[in-house]
């Protein structure tokens, strides 16, 4: 398993066509075949700035996932409203203590 990591900010007026586009699409996002997890945070000191976590199976599901109408349709909708290039990491997760 590992997990993907991405920093995106936004313009602040675009803040809420941001949120409903990810509500509208985030059922669709977890249950993509792959996907463990998902969570989305927004900074503490800078409202225009949010994460997204999702665990995934494998890199293939993930790549599967990003050529997917899904993604697409998230993904067109998303971009535009930018203020930053959007940063993604994917990590190995090691240990997790709950």
């Amino acid at each position: 398993m590992f997990v993907r990591i991405v920093k995106m900010g936004f313009h602040k007026e675009h803040i809420e066509t941001f949120l409903a586009n990810f509500n509208a699409n985030k059922e669709k996002i977890r249950h993509f075949e792959g996907c463990k997890f998902l969570e989305l945070y927004r900074d503490k000191n800078d409202p225009t700035i949010f994460f997204t976590y999702s665990y995934w199976d494998t890199e293939n599901d993930l790549e599967h996932y990003r050529h997917s109408e899904v993604f697409k349709n998230v993904w067109s909708k998303t971009k535009p409203l930018f203020n930053i290039r959007p940063l993604a990491w994917s990590v190995d997760k090691l240990e997790s203590l709950n």
